[in-house]
C-alpha cells in the first residue's frame, strides 16, 4: 500500500469517528436539556382595556375674525402668548377702493339733500294738517318718509366713517378696527401677517380667520376605537392616556362621549370617542399631541395569573401541565377569568406557587 492511500484511509477514519462522537454526545446533551421551562402561578393585577388612538385638543377652540374689511396693519400679540379677554390682538386698517370711497361720500350727500327737502316740506305739511286740509293718513305717510330719510342719512354717514376710520358706534354696539380677544386664553396660531387682506364676518360670508384661541385648562382627547371594543365601552369609564411627547407620564381622564355612527378608516370601521382630561398643574399638554388612550373596561387586583401561552384550549375547557416534581407532570383542567391578551386570571384548578410547564416549541421543518 502506498503512502498516499494510507493517508486517505486515516483521514476517512477520523471523519467517521467524529460523526459518531457527535451523534453520541450530541444526543446525550440534548436529552439532558429536554426538560421544558416552567412558570410559577403568582398573584397580580390584570386589566381588560380598549385602545384608542388620537390627539389632545382644547375643549373649546375659537376662531378670531374681523367685523370690518381691510388689511392687517398691526399685530399686538404672538402665538403661544396668554391674553386676557378684551386685550387687543391686531388692527385691521380699512382699505376701500377709490370708487367705493367716492360712492360712500356721494351717498351721504344725496341722502342729506333728500332730508333737507323733506325738512322744508315738513313745515308745509304741518300747516296743512293743522288746517285740516290733508287727512291723518297723508300726514302719517309724510312723517314716515321723513323718519326713513333721517335713517338713510345715518346709515350713509356710518358707512363712510367705517370706510375712513374703521370705527363706528351703532346704537350700543361699537365696531372698531382693533380686534380684541373674546376670551382669556392662549393664542394657538396666527394665519395672517401685516399687509394681508381681511374679509369681514357677515351674515352671508364666513370671513377671514385671523387667529385661533383656546383656554387650555380644559382639554379633551379625540380619537377612535375599533368596532370590536366599542360594545364594551360606556361613558364614565376611567382612562389612562400615554402621550408620545411625554413618555414617562400617564395622563388620566374620563370617557365622555361615544359616537353612535362608525367611520371608515383604512377599510376598517372605527367609532370616534371623546375623553375629558382634568386640568393639572404638573404637566404641560399642548394642542395636537399624539396619544394612545387605554380605556379601562375591567380591572382585578391580587388574583392568580399565568401567561395565556401555557394554556391549551379544547372546546370549552382549558388545560395546563402542572409539574409535580423533577420529571413528573400532570395535565389539569382549570377555569379562567379576565384576560389582557398576555396574562389570564385563574379562578380554580391552581394555587399560588404551582409550577406550570411551558408548551413545547413546534419545530419548523
Amino acid at each position: 500500500m502506498t503512502t498516499q492511500k494510507k493517508i486517505t484511509i486515516s483521514a476517512a477514519g477520523v471523519v467517521i469517528a467524529g460523526i459518531a462522537a457527535f451523534l453520541i454526545f450530541g444526543n446525550s446533551k440534548s436529552s439532558g436539556n429536554s426538560e421544558l421551562p416552567r412558570v410559577k402561578v403568582t398573584k397580580g393585577t390584570i386589566v381588560d382595556k380598549a385602545l384608542a388612538v388620537g390627539t389632545i385638543e382644547p375643549e373649546n377652540e375659537i376662531s378670531i375674525k374681523s367685523k370690518v374689511s381691510g388689511v392687517v396693519s398691526k399685530i399686538f400679540t404672538d402665538v403661544g402668548v396668554y391674553v386676557k379677554m378684551g386685550q387687543p390682538l391686531l388692527e385691521v386698517r380699512p382699505d376701500p377702493t377709490p370708487l367705493e370711497l367716492a360712492d360712500a361720500k356721494r351717498q351721504v350727500q344725496l341722502s342729506q339733500v333728500d332730508l333737507d327737502n323733506l325738512k322744508k316740506e315738513q313745515v308745509r305739511s304741518q300747516s296743512l294738517f293743522k288746517n285740516k286740509m290733508i287727512s291723518n293718513k297723508e300726514y302719517e305717510d309724510f312723517q314716515k318718509r321723513f323718519e326713513e330719510s333721517k335713517l338713510r342719512v345715518m346709515i350713509a354717514t356710518e358707512k363712510l366713517a367705517l370706510m375712513e376710520s374703521g370705527k363706528v358706534k351703532i346704537g350700543e354696539t361699537e365696531i372698531e378696527s382693533i380686534v380684541k380677544a373674546p376670551i382669556s386664553g392662549f393664542v394657538l396660531n396666527r394665519t395672517v401677517e401685516v399687509g394681508d387682506p381681511v374679509t369681514p364676518l357677515t351674515s352671508y360670508q364666513e370671513g377671514t380667520v385671523l387667529m385661533k384661541m383656546a383656554n387650555m385648562e380644559r382639554l379633551i382627547f379625540k380619537g377612535t376605537v375599533d368596532e370590536i371594543d366599542v360594545g364594551k365601552l360606556k361613558e364614565g369609564m376611567a382612562v389612562e392616556i400615554k402621550v408620545g411627547a411625554l413618555p414617562g407620564d400617564t395622563v388620566r381622564g374620563v370617557l365622555r362621549k361615544i359616537w353612535l355612527k362608525a367611520e371608515k378608516k383604512d377599510n376598517a370601521a372605527v367609532f370616534p370617542i371623546e375623553i375629558l382630561i382634568p386640568s393639572s398643574s404638573n404637566r404641560v399638554l399642548r394642542a395636537g399631541y399624539s396619544a394612545n388612550a387605554n380605556i379601562i373596561i375591567q380591572k382585578k387586583n391580587s388574583v392568580l395569573i399565568i401567561p395565556e401561552r401555557v394554556i391549551t384550549f379544547s372546546n370549552d375547557s382549558a388545560f395546563v401541565s402542572v409539574a409535580l416534581g423533577a420529571k413528573k407532570e400532570e395535565r389539569r383542567c382549570i377555569r379562567t377569568g379576565l384576560s389582557d391578551a398576555s396574562n389570564i386570571e385563574v379562578t380554580s384548578g391552581l394555587k399560588e406557587g404551582d409550577d406550570v410547564v411551558e408548551k413545547p416549541v413546534k419545530k419548523i421543518d
